[in-house]
């Protein structure tokens, strides 16, 4: 009886022990994940990789004297012509923004054809690279900008823009953390009825938020990992959406066992046991397709990578570790008033799950045909996608640089309003220009700042930014100007931007299959379930897209795709997508090993998984929807899709397509593995079940 009551005491503080360590860690790291926004990088350039012509431009001008110039636009326009006042004030105003500041030279007044408009390019190198810097350079100058009376002014330019979308990424941690807590608190309440449990798995995902991004303020501390703005929320969403599901895996797995076990450490322990592989295996997807991201060409996507990563294993962690510890601590009653008494048995009710398999039983063929046509149909969705998208189309609100930008292209449709930046040996720059205004589609080039070996030279074209005249002819000066020249600026670095990613996914999606596809062959011991499986999120994430594509431009105005959508929904929609086949397969072959034929395997892996699975699934797709709210195009066209795809995935794929199909192979779901090849296995002594 001493031993036994030493071994209780000892249960008794490891969770209090755990406990401890996860209070001590959050002290020590808690200061760092402030620090988290501080190394967020959001220029264009910051995304683009070295070899880039325009990131090279770049380097080049952080060389120059002053560093890198914040050039930006000042527009004013007034319907029906400007007037001898407008003009006079807008001197006045110009020439005040002159003397406060520290300009690369004088500005100078371009008037439209029409006499509506008058536009004075601006620019200072007084910013430097420093962010805050230039956010103050530009509020300042829309501070001494101002029209009336009818006379509109606007400040625009790509100085004017990226302190608009710096603006936009200050308050995307704070927003969708938020909106996040927010989404997953409601759901929680909804699928737990308790007034206290919903707390637990939300507080210990709060701690696993902030430990992510402690590790990955790190992470660029150390290795020089670039983040971003839209990695940081992409692993917010990750660690909150995927560390809900794990937790929901859990706890439906540790209130079973509450039944059987009088002590909740006993009854943990063997929760662990039972849902442990399965959620490692989920982490294990999801990290291995993350990890694919560090072949990406691109510094955002390989930055990605390991930031996911990151969010990805602290969710993991935290709720193997610390969630167990408190919920042992707070023992039966953080359940009520549903409280699972020891010995008791739930309360039978009739699955929605198991009516759902039956249905699809009966006639599996057709079911499955039906389910793969339909996924097919939405897939051709992705012919209405329209093309890449613009920084002036990038915004859901039109903020005042991208105003500013389309008072020019519509006033000055002769030449563009956005230079393009040539760098070129100093020794030819004379050559240079010369060259630049002979080559088709330029209206005018001018050198300017000299240094280091280097002159830049402004560069305009006649046709509108970002436009394909404008790409053609930014090819065109990269074919003519010979070597030794390179061609950046805004619209050179959107071109860039779009060549690599359109290589990331030639090298990306095949190595994502790649990965997940080991995984689950070790997991699932077969070669036929893991190919059924890639093969069902390969058509989802075609039939996501498509949705996305029926409604991106009829219904939610976007003019545009993001480059990166493909590739990245790709990413998350597999790795996330397997997780779900795991927890559906990997229960389907225990019922198989426990002596189950094929058919009745899958049903009942169907029935006992579905519940768990259909609330995991709701809960990851909510926090991805949670990204629609954001201001930027991309974000939301990313969360739109990979929402819907996990909806699908949850409710069509798992839910018909794959349980259909494993009753349509049979045994042969498992081929080469053991159970392809016996024809009834052993029944084993009943194990309890896992999730």
């Amino acid at each position: 009886m001493g031993a036994a009551m030493t071994r209780t005491r000892r249960r008794g503080a490891v969770p209090w022990a755990v406990v401890g360590l996860w209070l001590a860690a959050l002290v020590l790291v808690g200061p760092l994940a402030g620090k988290f926004g501080e190394v967020q990088q959001d220029r264009a350039v910051d995304y683009l990789p070295d070899s880039a012509d325009s990131t090279q431009v770049a380097r080049i001008q952080d060389e120059l004297p002053g560093g890198e110039s914040t050039d930006l636009v000042l527009v004013y326009h007034r319907d029906g012509g400007l007037t001898a006042a407008d003009r006079k004030a807008a001197a006045e105003q110009v020439a005040e923004v002159e003397s406060g500041y520290e300009l690369s030279g004088t500005p100078r007044g371009i008037p439209s054809e029409d006499g509506s408009t008058l536009m004075y390019p601006v620019s200072s190198t007084e910013p430097g690279q420093d962010e805050e810097a230039r956010d103050a350079f530009v509020d300042g100058v829309r501070a001494i900008t101002g029209g009336a009376g009818g006379l509109s002014v606007d400040v625009g330019g790509p100085g004017a823009l990226n302190a608009d979308m710096g603006k936009v990424f200050e308050t995307i941690d704070g927003t969708l953390l938020l909106a996040t807590l927010g989404v997953v608190t409601v759901l929680l309440v909804l699928i737990y009825r308790s007034p206290f449990l919903w707390l637990v798995p939300l507080a210990v995902a709060g701690v696993a938020a902030a430990v992510a991004m402690a590790a990955g303020y790190g992470l660029h501390e150390l290795f020089d990992v670039t983040i971003t703005g839209q990695s940081g929320g992409i692993m917010t969403v990750l660690v909150l959406g995927a560390g809900t599901d794990y937790a929901l895996l859990l706890v439906s797995r540790y209130r079973e066992e509450l039944r059987r076990h009088e002590r909740p450490y006993d009854a943990m322990r063997a929760a662990l046991r039972g849902c442990g592989p399965a959620i490692l295996a989920s982490s294990g997807t999801v990290a291995a397709g993350l990890l694919c991201l560090l072949a990406a060409d691109l510094n955002s996507s390989r930055g990605m990578g390991p930031v996911g990563v990151i969010g990805v294993l602290a969710a993991l962690v935290a709720m193997t570790t610390l969630l167990p510890a408190v919920l042992v601590l707070l023992g039966r009653r953080v359940f009520w008033p549903l409280i699972p008494a020891f010995g008791s048995t739930p309360t039978a009710r009739r699955s929605l799950f198991a009516a759902m398999g039956t249905s699809a039983a009966r006639r599996p063929a057709v079911v499955l045909a039906g389910g793969a046509v339909l996924l097919g149909a939405l897939a051709l969705g992705t012919l209405n996608l329209n093309g890449g998208l613009k920084q002036e189309d990038s915004f859901t609100d039109r903020p005042e640089s991208i105003a500013a930008m389309r008072t020019l292209a519509e006033e000055y449709p002769e030449r563009s309003s956005r230079p393009l930046t040539v760098m070129a040996p100093t020794d030819r720059a004379d050559a240079v220009v010369d060259k630049a205004r002979s080559t088709e589609g330029v209206a005018e080039a001018a050198a300017g700042r000299s240094a280091e070996g280097w002159t830049e030279i402004a560069v305009f074209t006649t046709a509108a930014p970002e436009s394909p005249g404008e790409t053609r002819t930014i090819e065109a000066l990269r074919d003519t100007l010979g070597d030794g020249a390179h061609v950046g600026g805004p619209s050179a670095q959107q071109l860039d931007l779009a060549d690599s990613e359109s290589r990331d996914r030639k090298v990306i999606v095949p190595l994502v299959l790649a990965a997940v596809f080991v995984i689950l062959v070790a997991l699932l011991r077969s070669l036929v379930a893991p190919l059924l499986l890639l093969a069902a999120v390969a058509a989802v994430w075609g039939a996501a897209l498509g949705i996305g594509g029926l409604v991106f431009e009829p219904l939610f105005g976007f003019a545009g795709t993001d480059p990166g959508l493909g590739l990245l929904s790709f990413v998350f929609l597999v790795a996330l997508g397997v997780d779900y086949g795991i927890f559906l397969m990997h229960r389907m072959r225990e019922e198989s090993l426990n002596g189950a034929e094929p058919e009745a395997a899958a049903l009942t892996a169907l029935r006992t998984t579905g519940g768990v699975i259909a609330s995991a699934g709701i809960v990851l797709a909510a926090t991805f929807a949670v990204l629609t709210t954001l201001p930027l195009v991309a974000l939301v066209e990313l969360g739109f899709v990979i929402a819907v795809g996990v909806l699908l995935d949850t409710f069509l794929v798992r839910t018909y397509l794959v349980t259909t199909a494993s009753v349509l192979l049979r045994r042969w779901m498992w081929w080469p593995g053991r159970l392809s090849r016996t024809p009834e296995a052993a029944p084993r002594e009943r194990q309890p079940e896992p999730v």
